[in-house]
């Protein structure tokens, strides 16, 4: 009963570092939000909160349990390393803390979804309800957190989409308008501008200009897109709500265009694609690669979550098939037919092998030239090494951010964009509000006729020559111009799929866009911030299957290789774990020794992008990420620079490969954690199931020792055995610092 009470005396006090506001600050905060409102260059991503109402302190993280009952190791702010949800009092002190330390410096919010429970609990089923309710009372939190002074409008702009947990069954979603979208419509009327909410209604999707007449977000509906959602069929059919999506899209993004606007584009499930992993359907991932590569000028970064581990996808224009964009039952279809299985084993070491795969993606990367080499004064590229493609034109980014609930430790990402020049531009809260008219609706539903408004049939060439700085393709392109005009308008050859229109690239005059070269919106870095559960919560548990003084003292919370008093005593707590469906984390099976006796919640920063020694990014523009992806991929490259990129390989990157093998890595303080499972959440997307062989194909590759001299008489670089410094060190951060030095050395 004590423990209960104070349970819920913590609950509703929830209070962290910088609470409320005293009486004496009122009325100077009063005279702030009335204020003019500048911009601020930064932004929050959230997403992946899963708050459960029947989280329970101290209860067991077995998987017949989930924190719902029994006696255990579940701490007050959520049982950090096991599959358990968040307790309410985590997303209590979750949005405290934004309150005291982001809200007044921050100009808009993206949530990325999944903010209900997962449906894992046998004894407690979800019901419509709890799913809405959750959600319901998370966004009505947000929008009192971010109110203007007026308690009418936001101060700041919320943008939020619903995730595969948000809706039941989980993953299926059928095309709307249904009863799910028009109760998040409700839901979320503080977020969706008026004249969006018909497009709402209709398919779950939306865009948000926040700030006016300068960046738009765009929320997309992942689901439609999602491959395990069996209610719809990809976006390559004009009947599903997948292909009037993209098309949607596509006619928003070039309305952007025209007027000079730029765009960040958002879901829940990434756009993940690896050998044995792809999330989305092939017909939908090909389309988005090819829309965001012909609106390169416009598209600033894509923005997702559901994965829970930090890490960051390159794009590649290279993969985009025709074929596949024509809806082809030959491609898209999964190797692995055992991923749609619900008794799946996912666990860090499968998100391990994930992450294995796509290192060996950037493994094939070819590196961009070093800043100032290969571009010349007006940004075209120069003759030489890098002659055709100098701003990295041919890959787009997508970031995706670890999550709020502990399956590691809890996350916030804040995100800095370039404001030069935007000094006096209107911000959200300042913007004269629209009123919408019948002229607002019909142009913004242009998107369901207007399927061939600035559009190219589909054709192979179409996509060749969009890179504007490679001649010879643009010589073909013209030529495949002039054979057009002679002999007029051909109807569509075999092959060709009338249902498909290619959006026009950037004009040849368009410098490259924000996400390539420094410029107003492009982003300058980010800091991420991590609450350490393992501090806060404070637990002094034993295990009770140890009978000894000894053994039990060795077994104790706080050990002798807790150093910090963290809990990070290197028991290698998912060894064991990822052989099972349930984790139930570093602690399971441990015992409280007395009542919870917690710390005061905070986050605190993790990394950032800005100071970063190891990861070296100078901002956040696709030739930083390819490069640290080079850099990653090098121990896993079988040949090293000159033999790939011919006797004149460029010679700025051998020294980054002689960094690779020498690079010291600052060590980190904390380490222990766990992944996340199962057909209704992320890391459960990232498979278990043939990516040893790709494991295996890293350490052959290790072993691989190179002889002789090149033409120049350079001795080729090889690895010597030493690990690459910055996977290790993006590992860590991937797993949210829940895991010590050698298991991670033994996840590579």
């Amino acid at each position: 009963m004590f423990v209960g009470r104070l349970f819920a005396g913590v609950v509703l006090w929830h209070g962290v570092i910088g609470g409320p506001l005293s009486p004496a600050a009122d009325g100077s905060a009063a005279a702030a939000r009335s204020a003019p409102r500048k911009l601020h260059g930064r932004f929050l991503h959230i997403t992946d909160i899963h708050p459960d109402e029947y989280y329970k302190v101290y209860s067991s993280t077995d998987e017949d349990a989930a924190c719902h009952r029994g006696k255990g190791p579940a701490g007050l702010y959520g049982a950090e390393t096991t599959d358990c949800d968040s307790p309410f009092s985590l997303v209590n002190a979750t949005l405290d803390w934004i309150e005291a330390h982001l809200k007044d410096t921050i100009d808009f919010v993206i949530w990325t979804g999944d903010s209900a429970r997962h449906d894992r609990d046998e004894n407690l089923p979800r019901n419509t309800d709890q799913v809405l309710g959750t959600n319901a009372w998370i966004a009505d939190k947000l929008a009192d957190l971010f109110r203007d002074g007026s308690g009418e409008g936001m101060a700041v702009p919320v943008v939020p989409t619903f995730g595969n947990n948000d809706i039941l069954p989980h993953n299926i979603l059928l095309p709307g308008p249904n009863k799910w979208l028009q109760r998040y419509a409700h839901i979320w009327r503080h977020f969706i501008p008026e004249e969006q909410r018909h497009s709402f209604e209709f398919g779950g999707w939306f865009s948000v200009e926040v700030i006016p007449d300068r960046l738009a977000v765009f929320s997309l509906n992942t689901l439609y897109f999602f491959d395990r959602n069996a209610g719809v069929d990809g976006c390559a059919s004009p009947a599903e709500p997948g292909y009037k999506q993209m098309e949607w899209l596509r006619v928003q993004l070039q309305f952007l265009r025209e007027r000079g606007m730029k765009a960040i584009l958002m879901g829940h499930v990434p756009p993940a694609r690896t050998e044995s992993k792809r999330l989305w359907d092939e017909t939908c991932w090909q389309k988005y690669s090819l829309w965001v590569h012909q609106f390169r000028d416009v598209v600033v970064v894509g923005l997702y979550g559901h994965m829970n581990i930090d890490h960051f996808l390159i794009h590649d224009k290279d993969d985009i098939d025709i074929a596949a964009l024509a809806g082809s039952s030959e491609l898209g279809v999964r190797e692995v037919e055992e991923e749609d299985s619900e008794e799946e084993e996912i666990s860090v070491r499968s998100a391990s092998n994930y992450l294995l795969e796509l290192r060996a993606d950037w493994a094939k990367l070819a590196p961009p030239p070093k800043a100032g080499k290969g571009i010349d004064k007006v940004g075209k590229g120069k003759k030489g090494k890098h002659p055709q493609d100098p701003w990295g034109e041919q890959y787009f980014l997508s970031l995706v951010s670890p999550s709020v609930v502990p399956n590691y430790f809890p996350t916030l990402r804040v995100l800095e964009y370039n404001i030069t020049g935007l000094e006096h531009a209107l911000s959200w809260k300042d913007a004269p509000k629209k009123t919408i008219s019948q002229k607002t609706v019909d142009e913004s539903r242009k998107h369901l006729e207007l399927r061939d408004l600035l559009t190219n049939n589909v054709d192979d060439t179409d996509l060749r020559p969009e890179t504007n700085d490679a001649d010879t393709a643009g010589k073909k392109h013209k030529k495949k111009k002039k054979k057009k005009k002679k002999h007029g308008k051909k109807p569509p050859s075999k092959g060709k799929d009338p249902n498909l229109h290619v959006p026009l690239p950037p004009s040849e005059s368009a410098p490259p866009g924000p996400a390539y070269s420094p410029q107003p919106f492009t982003l300058t870095g980010y800091t991420q911030y991590f609450a350490n559960l393992t501090r806060i919560n404070n637990l002094n548990l034993t295990d009770p299957s140890i009978s000894s003084p000894k053994s039990s003292h060795q077994h104790t919370r706080k050990s002798e290789n807790d150093n910090e008093g963290d809990g990070f005593g290197g028991d290698g707590w998912w060894a064991w774990d990822w052989l099972r469906r349930w984790r139930k984390g570093k602690h399971g099976g441990k015992k409280p020794t007395r009542p919870p006796q917690p710390r005061e919640f905070a986050y605190e920063v993790e990394y950032s992008t800005f100071e970063d020694k190891v990861y070296r990014l100078e901002d956040l523009t696709v030739n930083s990420w390819v490069e640290l992806a080079y850099r990653m991929g090098a121990a896993s490259r079988e040949v090293s620079g000159p033999d790939v990129y011919g006797d004149d390989g460029p010679e700025e990157w051998e020294e980054l490969r002689e960094d690779e093998d020498g690079e010291s890595c600052e060590s980190d303080e904390d380490s222990d954690e766990d992944s996340e499972r199962d057909d209704d959440d992320g890391d459960d997307d990232v498979d278990d199931d043939e990516d040893s062989e790709v494991e295996a194909e890293g350490k052959k590759k290790k072993k691989k020792k190179k002889k002789g001299k090149n033409k120049k008489g350079k001795k080729d670089r090889k690895k010597k055995g030493k690990p690459n410094d910055t996977w290790i060190h993006f590992l860590r951060h991937a797993f949210v610092k829940t895991m010590d030095e050698d298991e991670l050395d033994d996840l590579t």
